[in-house]
């Protein structure tokens, strides 16, 4: 790297450490305030507000505004580059807009790479004692089901629990079919089923169990039995977003698991997937955009430029906003809903740079 390489790399990646930690700073001021009722009433204890709690907030929030700060860090530090003829004399220099680009790309690359971290990996880790904190001082993140749950948990088996309780995991009029091709060939129904002290395993309670071949077909009732089955407790209850403690190939494996039982929510977890890979390339998309919109020394100063940029941030935010709502509740394939605001601004970035002063 060459001695303006690194003034650049250093002047994008310390306004962008600046801004996003006064933004932390701000929110968990705004945060406390909120919740500082809830923490009272419930006790909460101050070491586990600050480090159960506020630790694993940060990287949460980093990951949320990363994007949009990248931005605003580019626009910021640039104008007044370009209000010091600081962009004129690179250019005059010999070096082409296309060269000055490249410190401006590798630290978005950097600044992707990171957030592709955060989001996947460290986020989903952090999340979990966050959550376990919110669940118990704040808000229940536990919600049961509406009766009659069906589910598909295997190939050709499905299960069917009229109601769950899931504070002390039991399930009331339960019955599971086993099927080959369209014939059935098992059937186990019970009057009540509860989870055993493995966490793993049913107890099945007052049980009628009927075998079927292509003969005979046998019965059996009982009062209780031990069984094992792929029904998790939480197939049986709703836990809000719990996707944010999945990290990427969790993530994977639990649509896979989802679509084959058949759960019409599996969407949401789609979204949120194509998410995590799309909004790191937004970084390198919006850092285009804004040295495109800042190079150029205009009357107004930084206040013209930041005015631009954060419209247009927000009109990013906006559209895939709007794209993942209609993905969720509507037809759009999650892919599209993703991908289209950046493919969007790709092309608005690329008319940018052909038309940014050379």
């Amino acid at each position: 790297m060459k001695l303006i390489d690194w003034y650049i790399f250093k002047k994008y990646i310390g306004t962008f450490i600046y801004a996003i930690s006064l933004l932390i700073i701000i929110v968990i001021i705004f945060d406390i305030s909120e919740n500082i009722e809830d923490f009272l009433k419930k006790n909460a204890p101050v070491k586990e507000i600050l480090f159960d709690y506020y630790l694993n907030f940060i990287p949460y929030f980093i990951n949320l505004f990363i994007y949009l700060f990248t931005f605003i860090s580019v626009i910021f530090f640039t104008s007044k580059m370009a209000g010091n003829s600081e962009i004129i004399a690179i250019l005059s220099s010999g070096i082409s807009f296309k060269r000055m680009l490249r410190p401006y790309f590798l630290a978005s690359v950097l600044l992707a790479l990171f957030s592709l971290y955060l989001g996947n990996i460290l986020i989903p880790q952090t999340n979990e004692v966050r959550r376990d904190f919110k669940n118990k001082y704040m808000e229940n993140l536990y919600k049961d089901r509406d009766r009659n749950i069906h589910l598909q948990i295997e190939k050709g088996v499905f299960v069917y629990v009229e109601n769950y309780n899931s504070s002390v995991n039991v399930g009331y009029r339960f019955t599971l079919e086993k099927y080959e091709g369209q014939e059935m060939i098992y059937k186990l129904t019970s009057d009540r089923i509860e989870l055993d002290s493995t966490g793993i395993g049913w107890v099945v309670h007052g049980f009628v169990e009927r075998r079927i071949d292509s003969l005979t077909e046998t019965f059996r009732k009982g009062v209780k039995m031990d069984t094992t089955i792929n029904l998790a407790p939480t197939d049986l209850y709703n836990v809000k977003e719990d996707f944010e403690v999945m990290n990427f190939w969790e993530l994977r494996k639990h649509i896979d698991s989802e679509k084959l039982k058949g759960n019409a929510g599996v969407t949401l977890y789609e979204v949120e997937m194509n998410k995590r890979l799309a909004s790191p390339v937004a970084i390198l998309i919006l850092t285009l955009i804004g040295v495109a919109l800042s190079s150029r020394k205009v009357r107004g100063g930084i206040g013209v430029h930041l005015g631009a940029g954060i419209a247009i941030t927000f009109s990013y935010i906006l559209f895939m906003q709007v794209s993942s709502v209609f993905a969720t509740f509507g037809s759009l394939s999650p892919t599209v809903a993703a991908w289209t605001p950046n493919i969007i601004f790709a092309l608005l970035s690329i008319y940018l740079v052909i038309k940014a002063p050379k």
